[in-house]
């Protein structure tokens, strides 16, 4: 059983939150990206948080800048085809929601897809700009926890979207 939501946007308050949202990742996400690789690239790790269980434990929370060839949190990266085989899938991805949002009526599905779509959008822009190339470019991760893959503002995007499907979903709350 899906429930309605209390209030439903108009088509253009959809593309207004939606794009907006999209739009404030894309911006955080490379100029986050732009400061990390200039003052991280090269660099030892900086420690952002220390360890709360002991010298032995390591770091909480560090900045260090790799150049991640695969998906979201190093998954996928099988060689040099992965990531033109990513680049083509963010591309189909970013048309997709555009086209997709707008059926969407709800303003917390309108967040969720702005989310993917700025998440999307800001590791696809590395993959077209960056080195080694034109939809080959390998995207700036720099956010670094224990026993988890490094990631940046974009991948961070795209787990809070995740979450807000899931939590929507598990609501029966209608997307329409």
């Amino acid at each position: 059983m899906t429930t309605k939501p209390a209030s439903q946007l108009s088509p253009q308050r959809v593309w207004l939150l939606a794009g907006s949202v999209a739009l404030t990742v894309v911006l955080i996400d490379q100029l986050a990206k732009l400061w990390a690789v200039a003052n991280l690239e090269g660099r030892s790790p900086i420690v952002v948080l220390g360890s709360l269980f002991g010298e032995n434990v390591g770091p909480v929370f560090q900045l260090r800048v790799i150049r991640n060839a695969g998906a979201a949190f190093g998954l996928g990266a099988f060689g040099p085809a992965s990531t033109l085989v990513l680049s083509v899938i963010a591309i189909v991805v970013v048309v997709v929601l555009i086209r997709f949002v707008t059926r969407i009526k709800d303003p917390w599905w309108a967040l969720a897809l702005g989310l993917v779509l700025g998440g999307a959008l800001g590791n696809l822009i590395d993959r077209l700009t960056r080195e080694p190339g034109f939809l080959r470019g390998r995207v700036v991760d720099f956010f670094e926890l224990p026993n988890f893959p490094i990631f940046n503002v974009a991948d961070l995007s795209l787990t809070c979207a995740v979450i807000i499907i899931l939590i929507l979903t598990i609501k029966g709350r209608s997307w329409g």
